[in-house]
């Protein structure tokens, strides 16, 4: 083999490999995992303003049969699971929640408790900057609402910071379709200290302890 010929199917090479690794990588992103950045403080104190998070799109993926599901990791979307979901009201935008309610459930909220077919939900994933057993009265939803029932192919969902969450309480009931996958675990965590640079605010920014946490 000759120089020209040795050169050119060590290009076609080196090209053949960019070109599966772009298609993994596209693939993974896909269909596997996605990276989602916390936007606001609507799950804290579980989530924070700043975790970037690695989110699992193949869990909730569609399956053709009883022995698919029980070969791949899959399984439906479960009350207490924290999912990534296409916002019902404005589709481009990814949202983060809770799911509280499932399909064919009714759901109600009296003052700020939450009620599952007549049931209290033991929740301590919950935050209130009021206590649960107050009540604004009126058409506060924070600490009043329904009782509504789920439909089928929907969930409902609510972020852990109860009083400050743009939720189901507000726009609805969550469409499955909607649901990208469920939030797995933080692999980065950031908040950048006032006025830091950015070398020496990367460090001293980063929340180190919440590094890989596992997100329950």
């Amino acid at each position: 083999m000759n120089d020209a010929n040795f050169k050119k199917s060590t290009a076609r090479e080196y090209f053949e490999s960019i070109v599966i690794a772009v298609i993994l990588a596209l693939f993974i992103r896909t269909f596997v995992v996605q990276a989602f950045k916390i936007p606001t403080g609507s799950m804290e104190p579980n989530l924070l303003v700043g975790d970037h998070l690695l989110v699992n799109k193949f869990v909730f993926g569609p399956t053709s049969g009883d022995a698919e599901r029980g070969l791949l990791p899959m399984r439906a979307v479960n009350r207490g699971d924290i999912v990534v979901f296409k916002y019902p009201e404005e589709p481009d935008r990814d949202f983060i929640k809770r799911v509280i309610g499932l399909p064919g459930e009714t759901l109600e909220v009296r003052q700020r408790q939450v009620l599952i077919n007549g049931e209290a939900l033991v929740e301590p994933y919950a935050h209130f900057l009021f206590p649960v057993g107050t009540d604004e009265g009126g058409f506060d939803v924070r600490s009043r609402y329904g009782p509504v029932t789920v439909p089928e192919g929907h969930v409902f969902a609510m972020g852990d910071n109860r009083d400050n969450s743009q939720d189901s309480r507000y726009w609805g009931f969550l469409p499955l379709s909607y649901v990208k996958g469920r939030a797995l675990m933080v692999y980065w965590s950031f908040e950048a200290p006032a006025g830091s640079n950015p070398v020496t605010g990367f460090f001293s920014g980063t929340r180190w302890s919440r590094m890989f946490h596992q997100i329950r």
